[in-house]
């Protein structure tokens, strides 16, 4: 295993009926905002549980942060949080109002004059206003992690940002809220947290065996709570299962001591910024041609994939690998997640290329977990996912 250092902050209360804890878990003399995204929580009840809980706590609203979080509609809340002299942070919400929040709480305390340099020039936060979550959407694992990804429409850019001083203080994780999520949404969050696992997985053996049985075991476990799911969310023990095996695809555990990739969500990001598609869709439009293309260097650990989570054991190293990119795509085909760029838009010639000069002017030569994927490179897999 590589070395590693591991720390995660965030604490997490897990199960039923537990946001009505979240007036123990915020500062009394707090001044909070609580942000929000399309006014869905106000009409299954979890605006009403989070109010009541903060019923002794001084709080402003801010709602309409869209999926994908917007960075002109991020700078308004940012207006507010100064001009009102707010202190502390609530997301309610799923990946996209947590990510917002994430932006928000780096913004506050921001010294420069463009709070998108945060973005554009990678500078890492130390230091955010602190924040807390409540999870209304399990997918992305944001609710455990330090990461975030900001959308900006006028440039069609999705960048990522980060830092230690990102972490959530707590995540509230309810999982009876997803029974009020739309089908679309669960398939899009089943999806999302089984590539986050993939990403950190699909490299090259290096002997970390307890690291590969923890994303096997997620990844098994999301394949087998899937069809419940999606059948019927009202299933505790299933949605019980599918909320944490989000968090836990993406909250640092399982990639320490190992390589990742993330060439998948670096690719699907831009088409997320191109055209808009749900961000769990462009990874699994990328994902198969990623693997196809880079073969060669995956197909040992393709392998085992195929014969751990799969149960395919017969046949070659290079017939379990293909097996293995077969079964991936079947498992988004019945989430009903398609998987080549042309189902979801006409227009996609010139986006292989696109891409490509995005990230040649960014200085994005060298991606994947063996730095080899160059922008022509990058091309030939968009290409491929037509």
């Amino acid at each position: 295993m590589n070395n590693f250092e591991f720390k995660n902050p965030t604490k997490i209360i897990f199960g039923k009926n537990t946001i009505e804890k979240l007036e123990n878990e915020i500062p009394k003399d707090a001044k909070v905002l609580l942000l929000y995204g399309g006014g869905s929580i106000k009409k299954n009840g979890i605006y009403d549980q989070v109010k009541t809980a903060l019923a002794k706590v001084d709080v402003l609203e801010f709602g309409g942060i869209p999926a994908n979080p917007e960075y002109a509609v991020l700078l308004e809340a940012l207006k507010i949080i100064k001009d009102e002299n707010i202190t502390y942070l609530l997301a309610v919400g799923g990946g996209s109002v947590i990510d917002g929040t994430k932006f928000l709480a780096s913004a506050a305390l921001f010294e420069g004059d463009r709070p998108w340099d945060i973005l554009s020039k990678n500078i890492r936060t130390e230091e955010g206003m602190p924040f807390g979550t409540v999870l209304t959407l399990p997918a992305t694992g944001s609710e455990m992690n330090s990461g975030s990804v900001i959308t900006r429409a006028e440039t069609k850019e999705k960048l990522a940002m980060g830092g230690p001083g990102l972490f959530p203080e707590f995540s509230i994780l309810d999982p009876q809220v997803i029974v009020s999520i739309p089908q679309r949404q669960l398939a899009n969050g089943l999806t999302d947290a089984f590539t986050h696992v993939l990403e950190q997985y699909m490299t090259y053996p290096i002997g970390a065996l307890l690291q590969d049985r923890f994303a096997e075991s997620i990844l098994q476990t999301l394949i087998e709570v899937a069809p419940k799911v999606l059948k019927d969310p009202t299933d505790y023990k299933a949605a019980s299962n599918f909320m944490w095996s989000c968090t836990m695809a993406l909250n640092g555990l399982i990639q320490k001591g190992v390589p990742t990739d993330w060439a998948v969500h670096a690719i699907g990001h831009e088409l997320t910024a191109l055209f808009g598609i749900d961000h769990a869709r462009t990874l699994a439009i990328i994902a198969p041609s990623h693997y196809k293309f880079n073969f060669e260097t995956k197909k040992e650990k393709l392998a085992q994939y195929a014969e751990r989570v799969w149960n395919i054991t017969e046949g070659s190293i290079e017939d379990k690998a293909n097996a293995a990119i077969e079964k991936t795509e079947a498992f988004f085909h019945q989430l009903g997640i398609n998987t080549k760029l042309s189902d979801y838009t006409k227009d996609y010639e010139g986006t292989a290329e696109n891409i490509s000069e995005r990230f040649t002017t960014r200085g994005w030569v060298a991606l994947g977990e063996h730095k080899s994927l160059s922008p022509d490179k990058v091309e030939s897999i968009v290409k491929m996912a037509y």
